[in-house]
């Protein structure tokens, strides 16, 4: 199925112990880069999640939002700073001997002074985290390669109509292209007329000159080679998995076929229905640069 780069997902998960959020947005892009935003404690799954992410997303720009939160008890922590405690103690030890202090040092007035206790919240990640994680993750990835699918389905659509529409304009060239050599022959024949007062014509001469120009212009051969990308293209939109950098090059060629059609031929009416191709396959490259 065909998938839009474009895309957003969301997954929360929350217990008594922990709350989890994952938000996730791809745009397009020429490859699949990852940006990951997250808590630092969570940096030592960040492979995991590169990962993750890269087994289910092949293309576009991806951005990730994790945010995590330990919702259980114990969760804050008291530190003492025993070097400073002890540098606290010499001080005032110092302190009261100098100056003749009655020293009434305690441990609650220890506990006052600053960077002697610190609150932290206790953070450490431990490995039953990580299915709680790959599972809010998949959540988001499921939500968001939903949104792809829907939107590559409605690209997939469109592009079928371009491709019909690009399949009559072929067709219109074909069935001039036998008109082109007969019009220029009778072009040719009314020419020399015109300057040549002998109404005779050298027959020979004159088919001559028209079997070069008819191989001159001939544009069967492009025709043929773009009705065979049509049908190529119509099979690579029927396919699975990631298409994008694959009809970005039959584009390619389906654009030089058109434009060596529109060098070679010498008619108006053809040159009317190159123009026509030329703005219906870019359609189809403004849309595929969007699709994964």
């Amino acid at each position: 199925m065909i998938r839009s780069m474009t895309g957003y997902g969301y997954y929360k998960y929350q217990d008594e112990l922990v709350n989890m959020d994952v938000e996730i947005k791809t745009v397009n892009h020429r490859y699949c880069d990852v940006y990951i935003r997250m808590p630092r404690q969570l940096n030592c799954f960040e492979e995991k999640i590169r990962s993750l992410i890269t087994s289910r997303i092949f293309r576009g720009k991806v951005d990730v939002f994790l945010n995590w939160e330990n919702l259980g008890e114990g969760v804050k922590k008291v530190i003492l700073d025993d070097n400073l405690a002890r540098e606290y103690y010499n001080a005032v030890n110092r302190l009261a001997q100098d100056h003749k202090l009655r020293d009434d040092i305690s441990a609650l007035s220890f506990a006052r002074f600053p960077e002697i206790l610190k609150i932290e919240n206790k953070d450490e990640i431990s490995d039953n985290v990580w299915p709680i994680l790959e599972q809010a993750l998949n959540g988001a990835l499921d939500a968001l390669i939903q949104m792809r699918e829907t939107e590559g389905k409605k690209l997939k659509e469109s592009l079928f109509e371009i491709c019909k529409k690009i399949e009559n304009y072929r067709l219109k060239i074909k069935e001039r292209e036998p008109s082109m050599v007969i019009e220029y022959k009778e072009r040719l024949s009314n020419r020399i007329k015109e300057l040549v007062e002998d109404s005779s014509i050298d027959e020979i001469r004159l088919a001559m000159e028209v079997a070069i120009f008819a191989d001159k212009c001939s544009i069967n051969e492009e025709l043929v080679r773009l009705g065979s990308h049509i049908a190529q293209l119509k099979d690579i939109l029927a396919m699975e998995g990631p298409i994008g950098k694959k009809l970005d090059f039959l584009l390619q060629e389906m654009n030089r076929e058109v434009n060596t059609i529109g060098s070679k031929a010498n008619d108006i009416e053809i040159t009317k229905n190159v123009v026509e191709l030329k703005s219906e396959i870019e359609k189809i490259r403004e849309q595929i640069q969007n699709i994964e």
